[in-house]
């Protein structure tokens, strides 16, 4: 099982949105690397549940469903989508600053690349995302 973070607006889809549709596919994202990603996720993968905008912060987990297919919304075959359902809220979300604020996360692509919507979380990190959110990770 691998590791990711996805990041969405929260006025356009939401961790309340997943949690009330059940399962929904994750759309819109057009970054090559962000794709890129997308396409290595596989069924039973994990991610974080980021909101951007004037929330910046980790607020859930979200499990992958199916694994990457064309996005049916699109013509051009190179975009695609993952099915995701929720899996769990944090007790506590976890604010960027607080991430930026730990050392630990120095060299993660959420400090370094803040534009990236969708990246891989490393085994370390996403047990301490878990430890600043007071939350117990859950496969």
């Amino acid at each position: 099982m691998a590791y990711w973070l996805m990041k969405t607006e929260p006025e356009e889809f939401s961790y309340d949105d997943l949690e009330r549709k059940g399962r929904e596919p994750w759309n819109g994202v057009r970054n090559p690397t962000a794709l890129k990603h997308l396409r290595a996720m596989a069924a039973g993968d994990l991610f974080l549940f980021y909101h951007t905008g004037n929330v910046r912060a980790v607020v859930g987990v979200g499990r992958i469903k199916q694994a990457a297919y064309p996005d049916q919304k699109e013509s051009d075959p190179k975009f695609v989508v993952v099915d995701t359902v929720p899996a769990y809220r944090f007790e506590r979300p976890v604010t960027l600053g607080a991430i930026k604020a730990d050392e630990r996360f120095a060299g993660w692509e959420l400090v370094r690349q803040s534009r990236l919507s969708v990246m891989p979380v490393p085994p370390e990190l996403w047990l301490a995302v878990h430890a600043l959110g007071s939350t117990e990770p859950k496969g």
